[in-house]
């Protein structure tokens, strides 16, 4: 049966909306709460350093992989059929790994539960680009800076929430506890039924082929999308932020346990600083681009993130002091994906929206790989303390706000012009008693 066209108004829009709100707010929790669970699995076992290191890499590869496997695929599934009723049927999918996770964590067997990590990868690349892509089917335009701001904000939150509970879970269940598989279970139905509230919008492109080389596909998608300058530059950016997150995710786990010598849940705590300040920044982001496309956050955001890596890379500093710099990164990196993320649903037509998310997507879990790859290298072969390794992030955060200053001179001027003028309005405006 065919979705019943539902067009955006003023006033009918926000059911749907919030409905996609709920759903993603439960993968992102769902997905960080598996993931950093087994992670904490990992490390409480008595093995040398060498191979917890390697196995907290291989966990972030095996959530990774699917995304290079199933980008396209989900990109193609968005722009053929329904957003919303892709989006439901994915969330069965859910209910099924989760199943099998139960069953993974409650034989304590390491390698079915990172198989689950897996299985819940493909998962979240065959939802992303209907999520992500069906934000401007939802949502008025002037709408759409603001909507992006609360769909990141509130998976940053999922994140901490998710990530906090890993390390109760860790702590409250160190044995094969049933108890983290049916909770999962129950989440799972609970994203599932928020699904079904998802606006259901008449498919983008019904006619669109499957080709299955998604190889080809890839390059077909990135030769049209250079040609749109904002968009390509989009992309790149969209890699680059997850490279760094990610490697900067993965960093901060060992060195909570090597530098801090927490424990998981204050490890988790660690984590959660981190997902408030990208919480933060990414509300604060829409807010500050109103109606429009703010271009000159992104550079502010990039030399935050650089500023707030470079302290965090340095001997001697306490525990408070690196916990309100890991906060404040993650505000940077809220400002810098803003833009980025509304740039990339923005600028395609409507029959790509799909494919160049599925695009963007895969390019984004390029960049993860490499971060998941690179910091066993540098930990591994090269020997670089973690400290090092958050130096080595501020490097690359900074590289990418020189660039986009130099390839947009005119943002970050326009940006600060605009806040001076509002900021000039609002003292003049009268005060009435």
């Amino acid at each position: 049966m065919n979705p019943t066209p539902s067009p955006i108004t003023k006033t009918h829009w926000k059911r749907g909306f919030w409905s996609l709100m709920g759903t993603q707010f439960q993968g992102a929790f769902s997905d960080n709460l598996l993931k950093q669970l087994v992670i904490f699995i990992v490390m409480a076992q008595q093995w040398p350093k060498e191979k917890l290191d390697r196995l907290v890499s291989d966990a972030g590869m095996y959530f990774a992989v699917p995304f290079l496997l199933f980008s396209m695929f989900g990109g193609w599934m968005a722009d053929r059929f329904s957003k919303g009723r892709v989006m439901m049927w994915v969330k069965v999918l859910e209910i099924a790994i989760m199943t099998f996770a139960l069953v993974a964590l409650a034989m304590q067997d390491l390698n079915l539960q990172l198989v689950s990590i897996c299985l819940m990868g493909a998962q979240s690349a065959l939802f992303a680009a209907s999520k992500y892509g069906s934000l401007p089917e939802l949502v008025p335009d002037e709408k759409l800076s603001w909507a992006n701001g609360i769909i990141e904000m509130l998976t940053f939150l999922a994140a901490i929430l998710g990530t906090l509970a890993a390390g109760l879970m860790a702590n409250a269940f160190p044995g094969s506890s049933p108890w983290p598989g049916i909770i999962l279970l129950v989440l799972s139905i609970a994203g599932w039924w928020a699904s079904t509230g998802i606006t259901r919008v008449r498919p983008a492109s019904p006619d669109k082929p499957l080709r299955l080389n998604f190889l080809g596909e890839l390059w077909r998608e990135f030769r049209w999308m250079k040609g749109d300058r904002d968009l390509w530059r989009a992309n790149l950016g969209n890699t680059g932020f997850f490279f760094i997150a990610v490697l900067v995710q993965m960093n901060l786990l060992l060195y909570a346990q090597q530098i801090l010598k927490v424990d998981p849940l204050e490890n988790s705590v660690l984590q959660v600083a981190l997902a408030i300040g990208m919480a933060v920044g990414s509300m604060l982001a829409g807010k500050l681009s109103g109606d429009h496309i703010e271009y000159g956050l992104i550079p502010v955001g990039a030399f935050l993130m650089a500023t707030m890596g470079l302290v965090m890379g340095m001997e001697g500093v306490s525990k408070t002091i690196f916990t309100v710099c890991l906060s404040l990164l993650g505000i940077g990196g809220g400002f810098f994906i803003v833009p980025i993320a509304a740039v990339l649903q923005h600028q395609p037509p409507a029959d790509r929206k799909g494919a160049v998310q599925g695009a963007a997507s895969w390019l984004s879990w390029v960049g993860i790989s490499i971060a998941a790859v690179l910091q066993g290298e540098l930990s591994l072969r090269l020997h670089w303390t973690p400290g090092q390794i958050f130096w080595f992030c501020a490097a690359c955060a900074a590289c990418t706000g020189v660039y986009v200053t130099l390839t947009r001179p005119a943002a970050l001027p326009a940006l600060l012009k605009r806040w001076t003028t509002r900021r000039n309005a609002e003292c003049r405006m009268p005060n009435v008693e």
